[in-house]
């Protein structure tokens, strides 16, 4: 499926596919941090050398992957003249991925030393301009297929706000991006003026699992194995992030607002929406400040992608909870260079039909997102 206007490439795919692909979580990398020193004032650059990076994390000194995947990464990810870490190559992107899938549309999201979490706002707001400018140099400036992400401290709505006022327009991003554990419940009114700088600019605001907020990923405590966090925390922590912009009243407030919750799988959305909205029923003088019930505002306002894609041993049960979440809400994404990486020619089962394989794969990313 061509689309009306393709975004031009510097690098022109060769692929015949028969459908265009819209790609909601790409992770570029820098090759070392010396990538954003150039962006950096002096005295920040400086500060990080000297003092270093401060978060609230309960491993901060533990490598949060197997060792059979480091950093998360496919094995075929590693630029073989060893210049960088997975995803820290065009080149390699392009031929691995972009070129042979005819990717039309790639948005980024970058992960590591961003400033997002820093306990030092101040160098949190400085190495998020920093994150942002290095991806137009490295990144959007020369392939245009691919759209950044608008990286915000996130902990501080202010600065948060002032960093989309000063790069919104551009038309180099395609979303505000922030990470799913926060310090307080992503509805808290200390987020709202990310969300008013976003609806401002027509940028969706993706939330990106991870975080460092010093709390637990589990109400119990930290857990003993990685698959506790990738399977349990990560989901439970999107579904938290959902339930809090509803109850607070976000849409109430930005009725215009886009959310896309990004990477941490869409199988618990259905049932989160049946419970929110039983509940609510039986709690409605509590939230007079909403109009609608927790699924309408979930359906106008939420998208989710598609990675990681959830497999049942009886594919009808995925069919049923595509369904259910409803194939214009989903976008497709491949998380490339991640170890569990998704094809989209692969990662759905059969019995989706090509208009639906279309809308999940195209369709719904070109709605959502600005281009």
């Amino acid at each position: 499926m061509p689309l009306d206007s393709p975004p031009a490439a510097d690098s022109a795919s060769k692929s015949t596919n028969r459908l265009a692909i819209v790609d909601s979580d790409i992770h570029p990398a820098v090759k070392s941090l010396n990538c954003l020193k150039p962006h950096l004032e002096k005295k920040w650059w400086d500060h990080a050398m000297t003092y270093g990076f401060r978060r609230r994390h309960g491993s901060p000194s533990v490598e949060p992957y197997p060792k059979s995947a480091p950093l998360a990464s496919r094995r075929d990810a590693w630029p073989e003249d060893g210049s960088g870490r997975p995803g820290s190559s065009l080149e390699l992107m392009q031929k691995q991925y972009l070129d042979p899938a005819g990717v039309e549309l790639g948005v980024l999201g970058p992960l590591g030393n961003t400033g997002q979490g820093e306990l030092n706002l101040d160098l949190g707001a400085a190495f998020c301009r920093a994150t942002n400018e290095w991806q137009r140099e490295a990144w959007t400036s020369k392939d245009r297929r691919l759209k950044a992400a608008v990286v915000v401290p996130y902990e501080d709505g202010y600065a948060s706000a002032k960093e989309i006022e000063r790069v919104g327009h551009m038309k180099d991003y395609a979303q505000v991006f922030c990470l799913t554990r926060s310090s307080d419940p992503l509805g808290n009114r200390r987020y709202w003026p990310i969300y008013a700088a976003a609806q401002d600019h027509n940028l969706p605001v993706a939330f990106h699992v991870f975080g460092t907020s010093g709390h637990p990923v589990t109400g119990a405590g930290w857990p003993s194995y990685y698959i506790e966090e990738g399977a349990g925390g990560h989901s439970t922590s999107a579904q938290t992030v959902v339930t809090s912009l509803v109850m607070e009243g976000v849409f109430e407030q930005f009725p215009k607002l886009k959310v896309v919750i990004v990477e941490g799988g869409f199988g618990w959305l259905p049932p989160l929406t049946w419970r929110l909205d039983k509940i609510f029923e039986r709690n409605r003088e509590e939230l007079s400040h909403l109009k609608r019930r927790p699924s309408e505002y979930i359906k106008q306002h939420i998208w989710i992608s598609t990675q990681p894609m959830e497999e049942p041993e009886d594919r009808n049960h995925l069919l049923d909870t595509l369904r259910w979440v409803g194939h214009d809400r989903l976008l497709f994404a491949s998380d490339y260079p991640h170890w569990d990486f998704d094809d989209p020619f692969r990662a759905f089962p059969a019995g989706v039909t090509p208009e639906q394989h279309r809308a999940m794969c195209a369709e719904n990313g070109l709605n959502v997102y600005r281009v």
